[in-house]
């Protein structure tokens, strides 16, 4: 009996230690990838062959605003928006 309920204590609060609520909001934290800056040119060893770097990706650079800055009770870009269906008043047509 008792190893029962402590697996189902134990099932219950790890379902609970996913839920959003408790974590908290990340995408309001500063991100790892904010701080990236562009690494420095490729160095090739005396003797070997320089790679052709023609067709390089080149990143234009951004000459935009940043975007307002959203509060921590404002949901995070990357989760859908809320939708509902409308109920609807008219009964389906019957086959």
């Amino acid at each position: 009996m008792r190893k029962t309920v402590l697996v189902g204590m134990l099932a219950g609060l790890t379902l609970l230690g996913g839920c959003k609520s408790w974590r908290g909001s990340a995408c309001h934290k500063p991100q790892p990838y904010q701080s990236a800056t562009t690494g420095t040119p490729l160095k090739i060893p005396a003797g070997f062959a320089v790679p052709d770097t023609a067709n390089a990706l080149k990143l234009p650079a951004l000459n935009e605003p940043p975007p307002p800055p959203r509060k921590s009770k404002d949901p995070c870009l990357d989760e859908p928006p809320s939708f509902k269906v409308p109920k609807s008043v008219t009964p389906a047509p019957q086959a």
